[in-house]
């Protein structure tokens, strides 16, 4: 693990036990680890659970299907994005907290939950948590250059009016099933 990244996160577990919040002590939260992720990801963080404890286990209905999801897990992998490390300190200790909050029990989601510890965190340690970040405003307060570049791989154009839009990711069902506002077929092209 990067040392600036462990010295962060141990900072950041020092500023939740002076609020009361003991992550390291507390047998609800389980086993927390945390790494810069090993793939470039366009995201800040993420944390993967593992090993749920099934005595929390609940049904959740989604129209007609079910899922069973866990209110608690005894394992919890942080990965930070290593562009992440670029921004200024606070914008990263914002994103390790906010993954911390992921460990809590029933927070594994941005649900309501995760958004009352959010809320209480901010207010009592100044932090500025958020559900999603904003990486052209982060790049902006950490002095940064932020350029933002689309490989598209798509161009899709009408054959009737010849207007043009592009997409990374090509869905057959674009073409078959829609056409232009002109009324015009659409095609494709590979860039």
């Amino acid at each position: 693990m990067d040392d600036r990244l462990e010295g962060l996160y141990n900072n950041c577990i020092e500023d939740l036990k002076v609020i009361g919040i003991d992550v390291m002590g507390n047998k609800d939260i389980g086993k927390i680890s945390i790494k810069i992720a090993s793939r470039n990801a366009k995201r800040y963080g993420c944390c993967k659970q593992k090993n749920p404890d099934r005595s929390t286990a609940y049904i959740e209905k989604r129209g007609r299907r079910r899922f069973v999801r866990y209110y608690k897990y005894k394992e919890h992998n942080i990965e930070i994005s290593k562009w992440v490390l670029d921004l200024d300190e606070n914008i990263i200790k914002d994103t390790i907290v906010h993954e911390i909050i992921h460990c809590f029990p029933g927070c594994n989601n941005h649900g309501i939950e995760f958004k009352k510890y959010a809320k209480f965190i901010n207010e009592k340690l100044g932090y500025n948590v958020t559900r999603l970040g904003n990486k052209e405003l982060d790049f902006k307060k950490s002095n940064l250059n932020y350029e933002h570049k689309v490989n598209y791989n798509y161009k899709i154009f009408c054959k009737n009016c010849g207007q043009e839009f592009f997409r990374q990711r090509f869905n057959k069902n674009l073409i078959r099933h829609y056409r232009c506002k002109c009324g015009g077929k659409l095609e494709y092209t590979k860039i």
